[in-house]
């Protein structure tokens, strides 16, 4: 069975560089296919043997990007001859436009607003909310490097997700933003801070003194419990409504004591459930 990759997102977000790792790991890849034009090359493959797996990269550059992408996915979705996977990536505006101006690019929409990205940005996201609300994966790119982001497609593109929940679990800091991708944030803020005890200042979730310290508190332990309830509960609905991944984060205020515990704590019940779950602590080195 073909496994074919259709990978959208906005300008900027990192398309090239998620193309350029698919490539490295086997699959073939076509940059900016006309959307409507999906279809009849998937026609023209379909019997050939030499392209098992394939990624398709498309955007607004494509016209009539929203309708003829989500046409073109659900067909590949209902013939059952597929494993299909759509990924969106996306980008916060303000990282998006540091970005261009370091590398000087020029964005699609950019003339049709004299040359104001922030303009052509608001556009753009504007024409792929409906391509990002029907994505199987959304991955915010703002704050990942390059091999942070190779991370993430490894996840999704080399994980069995056919049978069961893939889990990714995301410690934060609020005061470096929420995660764009979460489905699911908790805010662990009402626990007592470590920052604030001399001795695990410097310290993080991962050393056992600090989550000692936080599971010290019977609320800390009423928190999980009822996490842990309620994705117990959510996860089956997810699967059933064709879902193959939640991503949870944990946030406290910095992201390096109480959000790295819980998410660790999280991760360990998990994988005793589900075969793919994966843990990040986005802001863990952030001070």
């Amino acid at each position: 069975m073909k496994e074919i990759v259709l990978l959208t997102g906005v300008s900027g977000a990192g398309k090239s560089t998620a193309m350029g790792f698919m490539e490295d790991i086997g699959y073939y890849c076509i940059d900016n296919m006309p959307a409507e034009l999906i279809g009849r090359f998937i026609e023209l493959i379909e019997k050939s043997e030499t392209y098992k797996k394939i990624a398709i990269v498309t955007d607004v550059r494509s016209a009539g990007v929203y309708s003829e992408f989500s046409k073109n996915v659900q067909g590949l979705m209902d013939s059952n001859d597929y494993i299909v996977k759509t990924i969106f990536l996306d980008i916060k505006n303000h990282v998006a436009l540091k970005r261009y101006k370091l590398t000087r690019r020029k964005h699609p929409f950019a003339d049709m607003f004299n040359g104001s990205l922030e303009e052509a940005l608001k556009y753009e996201k504007e024409i792929l909310a409906p391509v990002r609300e029907k994505a199987g994966y959304i991955v915010d790119t703002s704050d990942l490097d390059a091999n942070q982001l190779r991370e993430r497609l490894t996840q999704i593109l080399l994980s069995d997700e056919t049978e069961v929940m893939n889990l990714h679990i995301v410690s934060f800091g609020f005061k470096h933003g929420i995660p764009a991708d979460a489905d699911f944030v908790l805010d662990v803020r009402c626990l007592p801070n470590p920052y604030w005890i001399e001795s695990m200042r410097n310290k993080t979730g991962l050393d056992k003194e600090v989550k000692d310290y936080v599971f010290s508190f019977d609320e800390a332990y009423g928190i999980l419990e009822r996490t842990k309830n309620l994705l117990d509960y959510l996860n089956p609905l997810y699967i059933r409504e064709g879902k193959s991944q939640i991503v949870i984060a944990i946030g406290c205020t910095g992201g390096n004591h109480r959000s790295v515990v819980f998410a660790e704590t999280l991760k360990e019940y998990f994988s005793r459930k589900w075969d793919n779950v994966t843990v990040n602590h986005r802001d863990i080195e952030r001070q």
